[in-house]
């Protein structure tokens, strides 16, 4: 799901069993088409610092599909492993000013639901 945050473009979506599983995040493509060229097959990079300021890059690849729709894979299995995801963790990508590097840079930052005296409420993961 896109939105605006703070005027900068984001994309975000709640992990699912298998992306947790398999230490990627899928993405359809219509999610993320602002952000990137489909390019059946190709592999891109993502620069990403989470909210400790530590960088990340993560794989991408994207995938044609006539069944389902097209679709964009990242990998992250360092990440996913360090942070504890979960399934229904809530990752948003924000996307930050681009500089003069090859690549997209974004700020990533993973909310998880907790229940404080009967009440939902999501929290930013701080680890």
């Amino acid at each position: 799901m896109e939105n605006q945050e703070q005027g900068r473009r984001t994309f975000s979506k709640r992990l699912t069993p298998i992306e947790v599983q398999k230490r990627i995040i899928l993405f359809f493509y219509t999610v993320v088409a602002e952000f990137f060229q489909f390019e059946e097959g190709r592999q891109f990079f993502i620069d990403v610092t989470d909210n400790l300021g530590k960088e990340w890059t993560f794989v991408g690849t994207f995938h044609a599909n006539n069944i389902v729709e097209n679709h964009v894979s990242i990998s992250w299995a360092q990440f996913s492993l360090e942070k504890g995801l979960k399934v229904n963790d809530e990752v948003t990508f924000i996307e930050k000013p681009q500089g003069n590097g090859p690549w997209k840079k974004f700020k990533v930052v993973i909310k998880r639901k907790i229940r404080l005296f009967g009440q939902d409420i999501w929290g930013e993961l701080m680890v």
